[in-house]
């Protein structure tokens, strides 16, 4: 694969995502993360997936470059929708996956880790929704998974204000397991992933499909309301300057048009 390599011992696949300089999610990043899945679905030397980032960043967020080479909102609407079924699909994966989050999980970055089962963080890394600061709103179904680990009135908070939290505050708010000190992460989340790996694994798939019974109907309604405001969202005036102010690295200036 071209942005994602993995080693496998003891049961683990430890898998590293290096698209520098930020680890984007570009649709190639999450097509790959489909292909992993049907790797090791039935490779039996995979009990657990450990997912971290290469060099600064678990995942920046989405490509904002790529959005410009898309013009219509049904366009839009489809890439959502693509992205939340993969994101799906790992969030109901029969094998646990653990995301390993250092520097910044921002954007699709977040809604990737929030797919993930277990969320061990850095103390000092970034983790937010910003794309309403692009004048955009989240697609991956973000807007439905960030209320169900930090609540209505925090989710609602750092949708609106497009700003992060410390992995620290992450781990007091629920949207991570545990914070670590950085250079601690990734030790611990190997220690964690061999644990789980030691379990039975006909056990192990059971328990994952019987928390999937915890989603209310109404989260399925949410997610596909969701790729279609995104698609509308995507075609306005405001969406195009706050892509453009980001890519000019200016502020942008909104009209609500």
């Amino acid at each position: 694969m071209e942005f994602l390599t993995w080693t496998i011992e003891d049961g683990v696949a430890t898998v590293t995502f290096n698209r520098p300089p930020a680890n984007a999610l570009a649709r190639g990043v999450i097509l790959e993360i489909n292909e992993l899945l049907d790797a090791v679905e039935n490779d039996e030397s995979v009990r657990v997936i450990l997912l971290k980032g290469e060099g600064r960043f678990f995942s920046a967020g989405a490509d904002i470059k790529e959005f410009t080479s898309i013009s219509t909102g049904a366009e839009f609407s489809e890439l959502a929708a693509n992205g939340q079924s993969i994101f799906e699909r790992l969030e109901t994966f029969s094998k646990p996956v653990i995301a390993a989050i250092h520097g910044a999980a921002l954007g699709g970055g977040l809604e990737l880790a929030m797919s993930c089962h277990i969320r061990l963080v850095a103390e000092n890394a970034k983790l937010g929704l910003p794309e309403l600061q692009l004048g955009l709103i989240p697609g991956f179904a973000g807007t439905q998974r960030l209320p169900r680990y930090v609540g209505f009135a925090k989710a609602a908070e750092m949708l609106l204000t497009s700003e992060p939290i410390s992995g620290k505050d992450a781990a007091q708010f629920g949207l991570a397991n545990h914070a670590y000190p950085e250079e601690e992460l990734f030790d611990r989340a190997q220690e964690l992933a061999y644990k789980i790996a030691k379990k039975s694994p006909i056990a192990v798939k059971a328990a994952l499909e019987m928390l999937q019974y915890v989603k209310p109907a109404s989260y399925y309604e949410g997610v596909k309301a969701e790729a279609n405001a995104f698609g509308t969202v995507f075609v306005s005036e405001d969406a195009k300057e706050g892509i453009t102010a980001f890519l000019e690295k200016r502020n942008p200036v909104f009209k609500g048009k």
